[in-house]
């Protein structure tokens, strides 16, 4: 099972505040535990959102919208993808990872969608499958 695991930003990330040093060496230490154990695939953070653009889409139109944005408990400020064999695993690794912020913070864990999950749609070889 691969999942998504979030580090939602706080008003530190979005203020582009950088971790401590011992926070960097934390989260090194705790990223080579996931290799180690075959479970990391990938691991980023990401800039604040005043860097970045959103794209609005409604119908054929296109809107780019400017950073930073609104509601930032909304935002994303860094992620993990990991190979886990259930969220009961997901859930466990979550828990021993260091806080990654300088005060109170959330991770979120999603699943992500496998070819399996569209069988109804898809055949064993990936093609739409066909009505008749």
């Amino acid at each position: 099972m691969r999942v998504m695991v979030f580090v939602k930003a706080t008003e530190d990330s979005e203020r582009g505040t950088l971790p401590a040093k011992e926070m960097f060496e934390a989260m090194g230490k705790f990223n080579e535990e996931l290799v180690k154990a075959g479970v990391l695939v990938v691991a980023d953070g990401l800039k604040p959102s005043s860097a970045g653009k959103r794209i609005a889409f409604d119908g054929p139109s296109r809107t780019v919208i400017d950073g930073p944005f609104a509601e930032t408990r909304e935002l994303v400020a860094g992620f993990w993808i990991w190979e886990v064999k259930d969220m009961d695993e997901a859930i466990a690794w979550a828990k021993r990872c260091p806080n990654p912020m300088p005060g109170p913070s959330d991770l979120e864990i999603r699943p992500v969608y496998c070819l399996e999950d569209f069988a109804e749609i898809f055949d064993s070889a990936g093609e739409p499958q066909s009505d008749g």
